[in-house]
């Protein structure tokens, strides 16, 4: 696959580019009391735009920042300033937590070039780079969706797997949580995991806000039992970390891999959804 990496310094050197897209697409968890856009405004790398990944979403259901339509993303996105033909940077301010996501998305949706950059925010401020305030507008594009339904699974296709095989489904919320001995931070939400499945927590890929190496990840992964080269469903609690499972899995060869979007605020919350606890 094509580095789905850019450096600071590719960055940096290409901030003016008018062909280059950069979108702060950082996002946090309810229960960190952490406002991205309002952190957005008051600081971001210079030129890069909001990302709002609970806003670029399907606002149908109750389901947190699950994919949009094609029409919907288009229309979003479009109105963003986002078209056919530019690059597109996508980081966030932890490094690398939910900007693997919004590279997950626009894939998904068909945008040729899109890449994460490198360390995020942290390592952009940490190395000094210059910061901007305020919103950042581009003047309205065409995007156009050429959706990937394979880079996806539902909640039906998931059960298939459960009951019959045939794919790998990992899940990279913590052992405490896959086990079901930690409360979800969700409320309403049954404990345990799928029938089979297997924990990759995200964290164990990730260090100092970036991938770890290739060799490391491999040995995450066998040590889980995971063969990348099967095919792969990644799971997580909403669907945002199991993004860096697939990007990680990607970057160690593995081709057929893709993000249960609903994850287990969809199957956690449902009654018709088999859950194992403990080992």
């Amino acid at each position: 696959m094509t580095d789905p990496f850019v450096t600071t310094g590719w960055l940096a050197q290409h901030l003016r580019d008018p062909n280059v897209v950069v979108l702060d697409s950082s996002w946090y968890m309810p229960a960190a009391n952490r406002d991205p856009r309002a952190e957005y405004l008051a600081g971001h790398i210079p030129g890069a735009q909001f990302f709002d990944i609970d806003g670029v979403a399907d606002l149908t259901t109750d389901l947190p920042h699950m994919l949009p339509t094609p029409a919907d993303f288009s229309r979003m996105v479009g109105a963003l300033g986002i078209g056919d033909g530019l690059t597109i940077v996508v980081y966030d301010e932890l490094g690398l937590q939910s900007s693997p996501r919004a590279y997950w998305t626009f894939r998904t949706m068909g945008a040729k070039d899109v890449r994460i950059l490198e360390g995020g925010g942290t390592k952009w401020r940490a190395e000094g780079r210059p910061i901007e305030t305020g919103t950042v507008s581009r003047a309205p594009a065409t995007f156009t969706v050429h959706f990937d339904p394979t880079a996806v699974a539902d909640v039906d296709q998931v059960k298939a797997i459960v009951a019959s095989g045939g794919k790998t489904i990992v899940d990279a919320r913590s052992w405490e949580r896959f086990i079901g001995e930690a409360p979800e931070p969700r409320a309403g939400l049954r404990g345990g995991h799928m029938p089979g499945a297997l924990n990759v927590p995200f964290n164990t890929l990730v260090e100092n806000g970036q991938l770890k190496p290739d060799a490391e990840l491999r040995a995450v992964f066998g040590k889980a039992g995971v063969d990348p080269s099967k095919p792969i469903v990644a799971s997580c609690g909403s669907g945002l970390t199991a993004a860096i499972v697939a990007l990680a899995l990607q970057q160690i060869g593995a081709k057929d891999v893709a993000v249960y979007d609903g994850s287990w605020t969809e199957w956690g919350g449902r009654e018709d959804t088999p859950i194992v606890k403990g080992t």
